[in-house]
């Protein structure tokens, strides 16, 4: 046996013979059925003919425009997936606009489940971190200031907070079309149905009539 033919045997001994992954959800779930004319959805969205596409398709106007910080969280996050831009079907990314108002506007601790975020902030003051997970669940910060750039990886639970007198605003860019979100207190505490008072005792090891009020109260969702 000649040294080229030992050379290929090794690289095929420790070489996979083929690479293969399921393609990223692009939304909560997607039940399969047997029935094509049922099959109202897709794991993203139907394809316009090549042909048929116009400039519009692929463009989106107005993060220019500050957003009304007026809520209980004091912040707003303005999406551009592909329900604002239809030509981002299929390409894997997506941007946001976060407005926060002066002294706490908080986007509160919540996850893209199919996303990495990198965040830039072009005003403001911004406390942020994400957290890993168990078991460790080790908190991460950094401070940013207008021109810091920061990253949330996928699915960590992670908050931005303006720690400012001022304003803040950052953007966004996240690695899917439709990135979703999930906002903790708003699913602990906010499901529709209420989940069991019973089990957000244990799991959180509250009084019960703790748990009530919190599930009493109104959620807000800013994104």
């Amino acid at each position: 046996m000649d040294s080229s033919t030992c050379c290929c045997r090794c690289y095929l001994l420790n070489t996979p013979f083929a690479y293969a992954s399921d393609p990223s959800p692009l939304q909560d779930f997607c039940v399969a059925i047997n029935d094509p004319k049922d099959a109202v959805f897709v794991n993203g969205k139907f394809c316009k003919d090549p042909k048929l596409a116009k400039a519009q398709d692929f463009y989106y106007s107005g993060l220019n425009i500050p957003r009304n910080t007026s809520n209980p969280v004091g912040s707003t996050v303005t999406p551009v997936n592909v329900a604002q831009i239809p030509g981002l079907n299929t390409l894997g990314i997506s941007l946001v606009r976060i407005d926060y108002a002066p002294n706490g506007g908080l986007n509160p601790p919540h996850t893209q489940p199919r996303a990495t975020e990198i965040l830039v902030v072009v005003e403001g003051t911004l406390y942020v971190g994400f957290v890993t997970s168990n078991t460790a669940n080790r908190l991460i910060t950094k401070v940013l200031y207008p021109g810091d750039v920061f990253v949330f990886p996928i699915g960590l639970i992670h908050f931005q907070f303006n720690v400012g007198k001022t304003n803040a605003v950052a953007f966004a860019a996240l690695s899917s079309q439709n990135p979703g979100v999930i906002t903790v207190a708003n699913a602990v505490f906010g499901s529709n149905p209420p989940i069991n008072p019973d089990v957000l005792v244990k799991a959180f090891q509250l009084d019960k009539n703790v748990v009530k009020n919190l599930q009493s109260k109104f959620w807000w969702a800013n994104n």
